[in-house]
């Protein structure tokens, strides 16, 4: 684990000084070799198809709740702001991917689908910025800001249940979910927090989005790994009756606690009985107890790695009541085991009768990021002045407290790159452009050069990573990226190089 510095608020703020071109004095060593951070998001399908789950569940409610990831912007609006540094190059410029030079007019922008937000959760709490599909050799890369994707003012390396959504519009996922897998950053932000450094490369799984649900015997459902639950489904007691002899489970509900009698008892009902796991434990007639039918039988419920954690079990208070116990299979897979037992009762005036049917989830495999979307190229090492588009989902407000966007639609800012600095974060080797469009949520967006309209493709070459008011007029009117330069260059080839894999296999099962 790396340590980090802890910040209250961490101080966004910059200034564009007068546009300049990079002087050959200011260069560094072309042989000056980049220094590459790495970890892990998702380590396999399982815990990604957590992941995914989480934002999809629901709707995708946690999406439309998800609020723009930006600091504290406004504590710096009055900081002071530098002059001093500037981006060097090191080494030629060069371009990776393939692009045309713009055709098309400024006012007549097709945005590109590359484009979308990142979402994960940050202290329990729901949140996004931007990021882009970028070219590598499998086409599963994003690129973004490092602060979207590395927790600087926290106690972990990388943020939680981190997805990319390309595309994204007003809730709608129209290519799927992409969960990162692997992060790559430079060492000095990573560790430093250096925010001359503040960008990162995520791998993505393949695609995915959940599919239809199928209703399967009690043996197929153990088996299942992914999406599954339990539908508890009324009828009445033949019915009911039916089911059980069937090998099936059920409820039998009744406002008074039935007393146990006979079966030759006029109209008992043979119903199961949730207990505490020392009554299941001490049941003596359980042949085969994971087995429908049995005396005696256990449910897994999936559960929530929240509903998991918040679980309260039977060694807490109120030991009679059944409380089911926490289980997990270590592969991000949360579990409350619930405890039967059947026995004859005599039968309720305001009796119900419920069975079990098992359900399963299908999940589809959208493919590779790139199939769906395409890529943008990559660009590193290019001179002051050259013209930019920068996309991003601004969602935040102005520090005078106007909010002009709601972070549901892709907007953009066009400009010519000049120097900038953010001395509260000890950035002095950024570039800017001027924009009052992109507020707090832009954060990551990518800046795209020889971006074409008719292609919707460029090179990314820089990520939105500061947000300034420069004149104090309580406006936001800057956007910074960090220089990108052959040390980005050596990030990205690490990250470029990387195979995911997919989430889920062809029967929609998720894979081991």
């Amino acid at each position: 684990m790396n340590t980090r510095v802890k910040r209250l608020v961490l101080p966004l703020g910059g200034t564009i000084a007068a546009a300049a071109m990079i002087g050959a004095g200011l260069a560094a060593p072309a042989s000056a070799a980049p220094v590459v951070a790495t970890d892990q998001l998702a380590a396999n399908p399982a815990v990604a198809y957590s992941a995914a789950e989480f934002w999809l569940k629901s709707q995708g409610d946690d999406l439309k709740r998800a609020t723009q990831y930006a600091f504290d912007y406004k504590a710096v609006k009055r900081h002071t702001l530098g002059s001093s540094g500037a981006p060097a190059s090191d080494g030629k410029p060069g371009l990776i991917g393939q692009s045309t030079a713009p055709t098309s007019k400024v006012k007549n922008v097709n945005l590109p689908k590359t484009t979308g937000k990142v979402f994960f959760l940050k202290d329990g709490k729901a949140y996004w910025c931007t990021g882009s599909s970028i070219q590598s050799k499998y086409g599963n890369l994003v690129a973004t800001a490092g602060h979207c994707v590395y927790d600087v003012d926290g106690n972990k390396d990388v943020l939680d249940k981190w997805i990319f959504i390309p595309g994204y519009y007003q809730g709608k996922a129209p290519w799927g979910v992409y969960v990162g897998k692997q992060a790559f950053t430079h060492y000095d932000f990573d560790v430093y927090e250096d925010f001359d450094k503040n960008y990162a490369f995520v791998n993505v799984y393949n695609g995915f989005s959940l599919g239809d649900k199928q209703v399967v015997s009690k043996a197929d459902y153990d088996k299942w790994i992914g999406d599954k639950w339990i539908d508890k489904v009324k009828v009445d007691q033949k019915a009911y009756d039916e089911w059980l002899a069937k090998g099936g489970t059920g409820e039998y509900k009744s406002k008074v606690d039935p007393a146990p009698v006979g079966p030759d008892y006029p109209g008992a009902v043979y119903a199961p009985k949730e207990v505490i796991k020392s009554v299941y434990d001490a049941t003596t007639d359980k042949p085969e107890v994971h087995k429908p039918g049995a005396q005696a039988y256990v449910v897994n419920e999936p559960v929530t790695e929240a509903q998991y954690k918040a679980h309260v079990d039977d060694k807490k208070a109120d030991k009679d009541k059944p409380r089911g116990t926490k289980s997990t299979d270590g592969k991000g897979n949360y579990f409350i085991s619930h405890y039967f037992v059947k026995q004859w009762v005599k039968p309720g005036a305001d009796a119900e009768w419920y069975i079990d049917k098992y359900v399963i989830g299908k999940a589809v495999d959208r493919g590779t990021l790139h199939s769906n979307v395409g890529s943008q190229g990559f660009a590193w090492n290019q001179k002051l002045g050259i013209p930019v588009f920068v996309f991003g989902y601004p969602g935040g407000e102005h520090p005078d407290g106007n909010r002009p966007y709601s972070g549901t639609v892709l907007k953009w800012a066009y400009g010519k790159t000049v120097k900038a600095t953010a001395l509260s974060l000890k950035a002095e080797e950024l570039v800017g452009i001027k924009s009052g469009a992109l507020t707090g949520g832009s954060d990551g967006g990518p800046w795209i050069y020889r971006y074409t309209s008719a292609k919707r493709l460029g090179y990314i070459n820089g990520v939105t990573g500061v947000i300034g008011d420069t004149d104090k007029n309580e406006r936001w009117d800057t956007v910074a990226s960090a220089y990108f330069d052959g040390e980005t260059k050596g990030v990205y080839d690490k990250a470029a190089a990387l195979w995911s894999g997919k989430i889920v296999g062809p029967n929609g099962e998720v894979l081991k």
